[in-house]
């Protein structure tokens, strides 16, 4: 699962699309702003025409086609092989703009409000064509980073459209300028679609029904037959409408309130697509890739929280009279910066609300009605503008300023945040849990891609190490997944609010049946999440590994997606208390594995069946253990990991004296030593130690590693002979060993035997070298003990430890 989709804008599964509709959608508005500027300063006037009737007339002709032809355009979508359908359609644009060029060279108006209908026909064409062969291209995992980048394009592609618009056309030769303009936009348009691939005709035998009133109306029905479509398409259109209120009042909100001229009205532009752009491609952030609806009420919140500031904001800043402001002057205005965040703020919000729904309402369509779903959006979509357009229109009759305009579609925004939080209640409730874990244990979640690869059909089992494990799953798994639990525990109150967070399967341990029932929940494609130890840990470690999960994934024929939760047990959740430090923030992970299945002949059956498959469960858990734990990293580092899970106080060694030591104070001496010790032996050397089972040899051992050297362990009841033998057949230089220990254990021709191959150096003689600047030194270095190791550029797999045996072992 991609967290990021500008890897998209290098495969050729995506570019060509993504540039055919960004190009399309700059000659659309590169083409009506030139209309609107041309007919309210020089055509209107010349014709003793209202210019403002006719823009609003434009507004109008633009969207009619999609009443009209977005149905036939869903049909023929659906029955066509889909890029070939973009070519033609981006083929007669070029026609389209041909004589868009002809109308502007003759300044005919009604000629170019034809033009303005056929473009909004072409566009009506191309709609459902563009949002169903998304789906087609792209993964799963890449359609929300798909819809993003597509509508941030679209909304820069507008934004570059409609300022080139508007600059261009007034100027001298400028309607040659803008007619060579989308004259050359389509012809470049058409280029591209050539390098989009083919997606097949999802349903070839399609009778296209020609009455385009009755097939709107059935395909509206249709769409609506999906609750979680209809409430995408209906969340989209109210998107649109919002951002069509807002575009068309940016002008007198300018003008009337602000005191700000034309180029206000284009900073306004600019901040809004930008903002839409960016909260676009935040949203694919956020989600990472993941097809849900969780943000979707927080974008729907935000916008009205902005919308609303934005009011109170140009409360102050009412227009006086006087000389209009440019934006440059806008922007001197501390004041003003204000306006300028909460329209970026909206949009952003915007963004981050419509990208999902695009992505819910394309994978969740029947891939054979998936352009007719779509046709249907445009539909609505084009409804829901031209009842904002009219709402605006009342109000501003009834002489409400602008600014009460925003207040009221704040308001009514506010309404409809509500009521999505009311019907995704436990989106909203994960996104505030994931906020509330994210903050408190820096919940990271790895291995994510995993989980789409298992298919429709799964069993997740996971390690059951704390009462949070559930709750860390249900939250951050991508879809709402199924829980095997136990009837008993089902009934306690206050497990009620976590069961609205899942679909709870409630199992009865002690009839027979309950387990047959699980099968045939999962048969019915869909993801059940077993613990397989049936308790938490008491240990740390796995418990007894129940056969009843495997015979599950068995029977079901279902993929095994095992996942392993780190970190929890050593919250207060745990029952660890006593035997690991127990802290109530420590840095949690979740660990997604890839899917599997087990191979059980087909010839093992009945019990014994049954209890194979539980061996392999407990092979693929034990093996989870291990693939998730940091296994490649140094002894040191080790134990510095260890260090960080039971404190520095928590007794480590300890040998016959009865003095035990700490990681802490292994660190340090490790440290202290290992500097002294580093001089006397270089990188990477072996250098043997000659000690007793001792809390000094266990710092000796950890000094070395500790800086890069290996430590070899000399066995003094082998006799001088052997360990004359190890010290050539290891090359050993050095021997680190003690005179106490030398003189209580007898060692004395031993010694001298093994001087006369090895230098061999007393620690007691290294201590007294050690000075108080030495200890002081090794305290302030102990907190970048890993930095400090990690500086010596060891790795996982240089040499540890050598150590020698005399055979006995094997």
């Amino acid at each position: 699962m991609s967290g990021t989709q500008f890897h998209l804008l290098r495969s050729k599964r995506f570019l060509p699309l993504f540039a055919t509709q960004a190009l399309g959608a700059l000659n659309d508005n590169l083409f009506k702003n030139a209309l609107v500027m041309l007919v309210i300063y020089r055509i209107a006037e010349a014709a003793g025409l209202n210019g403002q009737i006719l823009v609003t007339a434009a507004a109008g002709i633009f969207i009619l086609p999609f009443f009209l032809f977005s149905a036939t355009a869903g049909q023929i979508a659906d029955k066509f092989e889909k890029s070939g359908l973009i070519r033609m359609i981006k083929g007669a644009e070029i026609g389209v703009m041909g004589l868009a060029a002809v109308a502007f060279w003759h300044g005919d108006v009604y000629i170019l409000l034809t033009v303005l209908f056929l473009m909004g026909t072409q566009s009506a064409f191309f709609g459902p064509l563009k949002y169903s062969i998304l789906p087609d291209h792209l993964r799963e995992d890449e359609l929300i980073g798909g819809n993003a980048l597509v509508e941030a394009g679209t909304f820069l592609a507008i934004l570059l459209g409609t300022i080139a618009g508007g600059l261009l056309i007034l100027r001298d030769q400028g309607t040659v300028v803008v007619s060579a303009g989308v004259i050359g936009l389509a012809v470049l348009g058409f280029v591209t679609s050539f390098g989009i691939p083919k997606a097949p005709a999802p349903s070839p035998s399609l009778k296209i029904n020609p009455n385009f009133l009755g097939e709107t109306w059935a395909i509206v029905g249709k769409a609506a037959e999906r609750r979680d479509i209809f409430l995408s398409i209906l969340g989209i259109s109210w998107f649109w409408l919002v951002g069509a209120t807002f575009l068309s009042q940016f002008p007198a909100f300018a003008k009337d309130v602000l005191g700000a001229d034309e180029t206000v009205v284009t900073l306004f532009l600019t901040l809004f697509s930008i903002g839409i752009g960016l909260g676009s491609l935040l949203c694919n952030k956020l989600l990472k890739g993941e097809i849900s609806a969780k943000y979707v009420p927080i974008g729907a919140v935000g916008m009205s929280a902005f919308i609303v500031d934005l009011y109170l904001a140009s409360d102050g800043s009412r227009a006086a009279g006087g000389e209009l402001i440019g934006a440059w002057a806008f922007l001197a205005e501390a004041a003003n910066w204000r306006i300028v965040v909460d329209l970026v703020g909206t949009a952003v919000c915007g963004g981050v609300f419509i990208v999902p729904l695009y992505a819910i309402m394309q994978s969740r369509s029947d891939e054979a009605f998936r352009s007719r779903i779509i046709a249907a959006n445009n539909i609505l979509n084009a409804l829901f503008m031209v009842g904002g357009a009219l709402a605006a229109t009342a109000m501003l009759a009834a002489s409400f300023p602008v600014p009460d305009v925003f207040l009221t579609l704040a308001a009514v925004n506010g309404f409809v945040a509500i009521y999505i939080c009311k019907l995704l209640p436990d989106a909203v409730v994960k996104a505030i849990l994931i906020s509330i874990l994210k903050l408190c244990y820096r919940v990271e979640v790895k291995g994510l891609e995993h989980y789409a690869e298992a298919g429709k059909r799964a069993v997740i089992v996971v390690n059951h190490v704390s009462f949070l494990d559930a709750l860390l799953l249900a939250v951050y798994l991508p879809v709402k997944p199924m829980f095997a639990i136990n009837t008993h525990t089902a009934e306690l109150w206050w497990m009620k609010p976590f069961l609205s967070l899942v679909d709870a399967f409630p199992v009865d341990p002690t009839n027979p049946m309950a387990m047959k029932s699980l099968i045939k929940a999962v048969q019915q494609d869909r993801h059940c999440v077993i613990f397989p130890e049936g308790r938490i840990t008491v240990t740390g470690a796995l418990m007894k590994v129940y056969e009843g999960p495997g015979m599950v994934a068995d029977k079901a024929d279902a993929m095994l997606v095992p996942v392993r939760v780190d970190g929890a047990q050593f919250t207060p959740f745990s029952r660890l208390k006593g035997k690991v430090r127990i802290r109530w923030f420590p840095r949690i992970t979740v660990t997604v594995l890839p899917p599997r299945r087990f191979a059980i002949p087909d010839d093992v059956v009945g019990r014994a069946r049954r209890h194979l498959a539980g061996v392999k469960l407990y092979d693929v858990m034990s093996t989870m253990i291990f693939e998730t734990c940091n296994h490649r990293q140094t002894l040191f580092e080790a134990i510095l990991d260890a260090r960080a899970i039971h404190g520095r106080a928590h007794p480590v060694v300890e040998d016959i004296e009865r003095k035990p030591m700490g990681y802490g104070g292994l660190v340090l001496g490790a440290l202290v030593l290992g500097r002294k010790l580093a001089a006397i032996a270089g990188k990477g050397e072996y250098t043997a130690i000659l000690l007793p089972n001792s809390v000094g040899a266990a710092v000796t051992f950890f000094a070395l590693q500790a800086f890069g050297r290996v430590p070899a362990m000399l066995n003094f009841s082998t006799g001088a002979k052997n360990m004359v033998a190890a010290l050539q057949g290891a090359e050993i230089k050095t021997v680190l060993t003690s005179r106490r220990f030398i003189e209580m254990a007898g060692l004395e021709e031993t010694v001298e035997t093994l001087s006369a191959h090895a230098d061999m150096v007393y620690l007691e003689d290294v201590k007294g070298r050690i000075s108080v600047f030495d200890k002081v030194r090794g305290l302030a270095s102990r907190p970048f003990a890993r930095s400090i190791h990690q500086r010596q550029g060891i790795g996982a797999d240089d040499p540890a430890v050598v150590l020698f045996t005399s055979g006995s072992e094997g």
